[in-house]
């Protein structure tokens, strides 16, 4: 008899397979993982390995306070290119999920990692859940727009982090489950800031005092892969720096640092007179830098959440986000990459009291694990 390429359900233990690649897939994961120890469930964590520095990783293992992974794949960052890195983190993560034979696989967010981590369990027959479903920013350009419709319509249960996510997914269609129970990203958010309180020293480190400075992220692929977009987001810097004469920190990220060199930009950083470069940063030290500016600039979508959290205002370095509850309740301006845009969204917000509600829930966790253990019978 021919050897079934699936798990039958009978196969599958009462273990849950938790997928991590990326940092920002370590923090919004972390209350969840906590939640699961603290109800002495079995779970193990499998890293994709795809972000640059596993050492930098770690950092976020031993800052959170987490188990280190039972499995990691290596050599996944140095794949180029989209298909051989999914195909490599596919591979891995089937390898590792035939020998343990979850009942079910999460993934949070819209990383290759976490396609390949969905693509892996739905082929074999495991029960996916997706933290953080229904997000669009209908730009269909960014990899992470194919990643999350992708793994929404192969995930068994939705975890929709808002009403306006739940109606994304019902548009669209999809087949599993969807519950609305917030995002992590708050309960990771309300834990870790008093943690980064007590032991960070980021601010005496960089001599910052609180809102007496900006903070800056860039690292998406249609900002730093894209010569004239990045041109333009680095003359709207440099517009802000003379405009406001506040101090710019900006952790690099490696992808952005490749780029400028590639591309011969670093006489822009130089012309930027307040800018301060310093390297990428573990997640307390960011959360006090955040917590502690007077406007935060990023292309990041957990940035973007962080700081409508944290109550600190946003301009989104992008020309559409799939965080629109943060638009909404007045936390974040969506300026894109003109750099007149970029000085008008700053000057939107700084005149913006800070008075909006935390749209994304609260105890989030909990709820997720609740609905686990209800619907798998664990």
């Amino acid at each position: 008899m021919p050897k079934l390429k699936i798990l039958r359900l009978e196969e599958l233990r009462d273990i849950v397979c938790i997928i991590v690649g990326t940092r920002p897939g370590i923090i919004k994961f972390s209350p969840i993982i906590k939640e699961l120890i603290r109800r002495q469930r079995e779970f193990f964590i499998l890293h994709t390995g795809q972000h640059y520095s596993y050492n930098m990783d770690r950092l976020f293992f031993e800052e959170l306070e987490l188990p280190e992974p039972k499995y990691y794949i290596p050599g996944t960052h140095k794949e180029k290119y989209h298909g051989a890195q999914t195909a490599k983190m596919l591979k891995g993560c089937e390898k590792a999920m035939l020998k343990e034979k979850p009942k079910l696989t999460l993934v949070g967010g819209d990383a290759n990692t976490n396609l390949a981590g969905a693509l892996a369990a739905r082929k074999l027959h495991i029960y996916v859940g997706h933290v953080e479903a229904g997000l669009r920013s209908y730009d269909w350009r960014m990899p992470e727009e194919h990643n999350r419709v992708i793994i929404d319509h192969i995930s068994d249960f939705l975890f929709a982090p808002t009403k306006k996510a739940k109606e994304n997914l019902i548009k669209d269609g999809v087949r599993g489950k969807i519950f609305v129970t917030g995002n992590p990203i708050v309960d990771a958010v309300r834990q870790n800031i008093k943690v980064a309180l007590r032991k960070s020293k980021i601010l005496e480190k960089l001599n910052l005092r609180k809102e007496d400075y900006f903070l800056m992220t860039l690292h998406r692929e249609e900002n730093v892969d894209v010569k004239e977009n990045l041109v333009n987001i680095l003359k709207g810097i440099r517009l802000i720096s003379s405009t406001y004469g506040l101090r710019i920190v900006f952790p690099m990220h490696p992808r952005t640092r490749d780029r400028i060199r590639r591309f011969n930009l670093i006489g822009y950083l130089k012309d930027i007179k307040e800018l301060e470069l310093i390297k990428p940063i573990g997640y307390l030290d960011f959360l006090l830098l955040l917590k502690n500016c007077k406007l935060v600039l990023t292309d990041s979508g957990g940035v973007q959440e962080e700081s409508c959290i944290l109550k600190v205002p946003c301009v989104t370095l992008r020309d559409r986000t799939e965080r629109p509850e943060t638009v909404d309740v007045g936390a974040n301006h969506v300026a894109g990459v003109n750099p007149v845009s970029i000085l008008k969204g700053i000057d939107i917000m700084l005149n913006r009291k800070r008075e909006w509600k935390n749209p994304f829930g609260e105890r989030v966790s909990e709820k997720i694990v609740d609905i686990i253990e209800r619907e798998l019978d664990l």
